[in-house]
């Protein structure tokens, strides 16, 4: 018995050693499969990052002239810390995020996932806080043929588009006169405080005003808050006229798009498709529209975003078109596993088999020996 015994756990030991290989050679053997929307993807990012660059060398005609330490790869999207535009606070973490033009990317799949077709009318409210999502969101609307629809509270917070000169209603326009975006903005505002520039001075927001006219928008110039929350509504059914209006997205922290400065905090980050009811003190334009049915895509808590979907964290090198989990996704070799199954599962076979056949050999062997002359 002690001879069957030890067989038996070597024959065991081999079958582990060749299950946890069979295991590593299948952890391994992973297959790199294009995002189905590849295409758009590469698409929207080529058109961000060319975006961009006109930008930069719009604003800045001698590279020499950018900051490198609070823009270390040089997108000539990162404004300063204080202007007379500054509406808010911001992280220059985020602002640097913003900045990378694989976002194009991530902003295709927001609206792939939010179901939006060729044709469908999307509601946009934009800040000067972020213009490389800005930038982002309208290279991906060009690429999917949407229509977007955005209103813009033209001031920005610390690091964003906050040059009283050049805003981003001005990189809006240039944009669009070279081609590169096919749409602005069909409404402005002052942005901050009660959506007129409450915490702004006169010189501050003189020069807001100047830059709405300038680009010929439209200037939403309410009372009170909620009387400029009303103003956009109306001027995005208008547009809109007898289509629906399929989405909403938010990108940054308009007081007139959120209602309150808090529920940016209650919004999820990302895309969904319907809202949790809440006690909201305030409800803007997007709480709105999310409460008649239409999906949300809040772009706010820009790291947050940008670690769902595989975007590397400022600084770092500079950003890759094309490269990513956004772009691809590994799974493991269906083909190498079942094959490895298979020999796995007819090594046990075969083991089975030996040892039935040995433990019947020895069952035959010592079993009672018929002597002769006995009955």
């Amino acid at each position: 018995m002690s001879g069957y015994r030890t067989v038996s756990h070597r024959v065991l030991l081999v079958l582990a050693v060749v299950a946890i290989g069979c295991f590593a050679i299948a952890q391994n053997a992973k297959v790199v499969i294009r995002s189905d929307t590849y295409r758009e993807k590469l698409r929207a990012s080529r058109l961000t990052q060319l975006s961009m660059q006109a930008i930069r060398d719009e604003r800045f005609p001698k590279r020499s002239e950018i900051d490198l330490v609070n823009d270390p790869h040089a997108t000539g999207m990162i404004g300063q810390e204080y202007t007379l535009i500054t509406t808010d606070r911001g992280v220059i973490r985020s602002k640097l995020t913003s900045t990378n033009p694989n976002f194009g990317a991530v902003m295709v799949e927001l609206l792939t996932k939010a179901g939006l077709s060729p044709g469908d009318v999307i509601a946009a409210s934009l800040t000067g806080s972020f213009p490389g999502l800005n930038i982002a969101f309208y290279a991906a609307c060009d690429v999917l043929e949407l229509k977007p629809l955005a209103i813009t509270s033209a001031g920005a917070s610390t690091w964003g588009a906050n040059d009283p000169m050049f805003t981003w209603l001005d990189m809006e326009d240039l944009l669009h006169q070279k081609g590169l975006i096919r749409t602005k903005s069909i409404a402005a505002s002052i942005g901050g405080g009660e959506d007129k520039g409450r915490g702004l001075s006169r010189l501050g927001r003189r020069y807001i005003e100047e830059s709405i006219e300038r680009n010929g928008i439209p200037m939403i110039r309410e009372a009170t808050l909620e009387e400029s929350i009303s103003k956009r509504m109306e001027i995005l059914y208008d547009h809109a006229g007898d289509q629906s209006i399929k989405a909403v997205i938010n990108i940054g922290g308009g007081v007139a798009s959120l209602g309150a400065s808090i529920n940016g905090k209650l919004i999820p980050s990302g895309l969904s498709m319907s809202l949790a009811r809440r006690n909201f003190p305030v409800k803007g334009t997007t709480l709105l529209l999310a409460e008649r049915g239409i999906p949300v895509i809040h772009v706010l808590r820009v790291q947050t975003l940008a670690k769902r979907y595989g975007l590397p964290a400022p600084p770092g090198p500079d950003p890759e078109i094309g490269v990513g989990p956004i772009y691809f996704t590994e799974r493991l070799n269906g083909a190498v596993a079942g094959l490895l199954l298979f020999v796995l599962g007819l090594l046990l076979l075969i083991t089975i088999r030996v040892d039935l056949a040995h433990s019947l050999l020895r069952k035959t062997s010592t079993g009672p020996t018929i002597r002769g002359g006995e009955m």
